[in-house]
């Protein structure tokens, strides 16, 4: 990792040097999973390249994924061959370059039926009007399957899927709803720690070298010619940068960038999914440690995930208006619990184990009356002119496509520029996971190496965590000392110090939400707000008054936009 490019007073820097060198040959707005991935790219071609962002990296609708990396069964209803080929090339590929955050998910489908579907998918696929909803049946998921197959295999190192039938459905899942007649299991994968893995990318393209610029907290607010103005939303402080080439990569305020950069567009028209986060011990044992992936009676794929000890439940398709805060509503929880009760019936929920909630906008493309549900996933890249310079808007893209996507943009880039690919990003790992274990006897042989100083299960939780970063962690605590946090001992304190003085952290948000998954387990009482709070008044030099600001912030977003209640409790900086 590089530390000397996060260091907290570098995003100070970097926006002092963006100031006194307001010049760059690519400026890309946007720092979710796309722009960030096309700025590595760029930076490993050698080219000038920044990033902005708004907020904090990887903080919008790469923030709200379902912590899926998937090769899009669905879209082959569509007729999106060309987006399942690539979408299952990618998976396959992110399993070996990002092995410490990307994992194979077994994936099981529920069926009601043999029949069902068999005349309505087919006209869904012809005109892609949505018609009567109707749950997919046995005939059409086996067909939908094979298919996958023959796209999914990797050579035949991903297993065929598999159909059983009642009887052998519930001795594996004996909690399933005993109306089913069929199961189908096949693999996908899992991203577990999303935002984490954005942060390698990022770190990738900052190790490029000087060339290689990034600021969060960093918005584009208008144009003065062919400059884009910028402005700091810490400090407030505006300054115009020129590119040769702009990448609008701001995911569903594509639209709103163009505008306030002075080139209208109506390329958007995303859809809000939600999730929720249960702690409930018998919905995650009946799951038998796989994702249930099926359709609903309303015709939506939902998803109910073990994740980190606890069952995510997701997701909602409903039309959205990017200008708004997306949160999950009473009633999107309503239809989570009902698809509960309809999989798992003798399993009760209750809305006192929600730990977390979470939404989002997808960048989809303006889709009229199409129903959301068939609106593409693909993306495409749209030109224009921006005085004299060129600007490119990126329209939709996800998360398990980012690196092709990423090398597309790149290429695309580089024809306007004049140069030529010099380093493919294909087969080339990220961040930590650059000499990842690959068989049980290297994992033995890591752990052996790194357990001394912390113990093998701390060595364990570090590189599920941070991969083969971990090493250099674990070398930084045995000198440092590793004292558990009082409020969330599985982290501490000198990690969380870590995390703030290399990671580019501005808020205590940044930690909660991106850089740790203590909110997305329920782990964010108003102790460890007061905590950590401490933690980074002491790194970043926060004012009492500051840190007491940053926790009150903290608890209310965590109210308004997750519903997670924390009372707030007086604090200094150094509580």
């Amino acid at each position: 990792m590089n530390d000397q490019a996060m260091q907290p007073e570098s995003r100070r820097a970097t926006v002092e040097a963006l100031r006194a060198h307001p010049n760059s040959t690519v400026l890309i707005v946007g720092g979710g999973i796309n722009g960030i991935a096309t700025f590595r790219d760029l930076a490993l071609q050698g080219v000038d390249v920044t990033l902005v962002e708004r907020n904090d990296y990887c903080s919008g609708a790469s923030a709200a994924s379902s912590h899926m990396i998937h090769g899009g069964i669905r879209y082959l209803e569509n007729g999106e061959f060309r987006l399942v080929k690539e979408s299952v090339t990618e998976r396959n590929g992110l399993i070996k370059i990002a092995p410490h955050y990307v994992k194979p998910l077994e994936t099981t489908v529920p069926i009601f039926s043999t029949l069902s579907g068999i005349i309505s998918a087919p006209l869904r696929f012809l005109t892609h009007k949505q018609g009567k909803p109707q749950e997919r049946g046995a005939l059409l998921i086996k067909v939908g399957l094979t298919l996958y197959d023959a796209f999914s295999r990797d050579g035949g190192t991903v297993p065929r899927h598999k159909f059983v039938g009642k009887k052998k459905a519930l001795q594996a899942l004996p909690k399933l709803n005993s109306g089913i007649k069929y199961t189908a299991t096949y693999f996908d994968a899992s991203v577990h720690d999303p935002e984490r893995l954005a942060l390698d990318v990022l770190h990738d393209g900052l190790a490029a070298g000087p060339h290689a610029r990034a600021a969060n907290y960093v918005e584009a607010v208008g144009v003065e010619g062919s400059s884009v103005r910028l402005r700091d939303t810490l400090s407030g402080d505006e300054f115009v940068m020129t590119a040769d080439v702009v990448i609008n990569a701001s995911g569903p305020w594509t639209d709103l960038t163009n505008s306030a950069l002075g080139q209208p567009t109506n390329l958007m028209g995303g859809t809000k999914g939600s999730h929720i986060v249960l702690d409930n011990p018998a919905l995650l044992a009946a799951t038998g440690g796989r994702e249930i992936f099926f359709e609903h009676k309303d015709g939506r794929i939902v998803l109910i995930y073990p994740l980190k000890g606890k069952v995510m439940v997701g997701t909602t398709d409903l039309e959205a208006d990017p200008r708004e805060k997306a949160v999950c509503t009473e009633e999107e929880v309503d239809y989570f619990f009902e698809l509960i009760e309809h999989v798992f019936p003798d399993v009760p929920v209750d809305r006192s184990e929600i730990v977390y909630r979470f939404s989002g906008i997808r960048p989809l493309p303006g889709h009229g009356d199409l129903a959301p549900g068939f609106v593409s996933r693909d993306y495409r890249i749209v030109p224009s002119q921006l005085g004299s310079s060129t600007m490119l808007s990126l329209v939709g893209g996800k998360w398990t496509t980012f690196r092709a996507l990423a090398e597309h943009l790149t290429n695309d880039t580089l024809a306007l520029l004049g140069r030529e690919r010099t380093v493919s990003t294909l087969g080339m790992p990220i961040g930590g996971g650059v000499g990842f274990p690959k068989t049980d006897g290297a994992m033995k042989v890591w752990l052996a190496d790194n357990s001394r100083e912390v113990g093998k299960d701390r060595a364990a939780q570090l590189l599920e965590r941070y991969g083969m970063h971990a090493s250099a962690i674990i070398e930084e605590l045995a000198e440092s000392g590793d004292t558990p946090l009082a409020s969330a001992p599985t982290y501490s304190v000198q990690e969380i110090e870590r995390i703030v003085r290399t990671e580019s952290v501005v808020h205590l948000t940044d930690v909660l939400q991106r850089r740790t998954s203590i909110a997305f387990t329920g782990g964010a009482s108003s102790e460890l707000l007061v905590e950590l709070a401490g933690i980074l008044a002491k790194v970043l030099s926060w004012t009492e008054e500051e840190t007491r600001a940053e926790v009150q912030a903290a608890a209310e977003i965590l109210s308004s936009e997750h519903g997670v209640q924390v009372k707030a409790l007086e604090t200094g900086a150094n509580a």
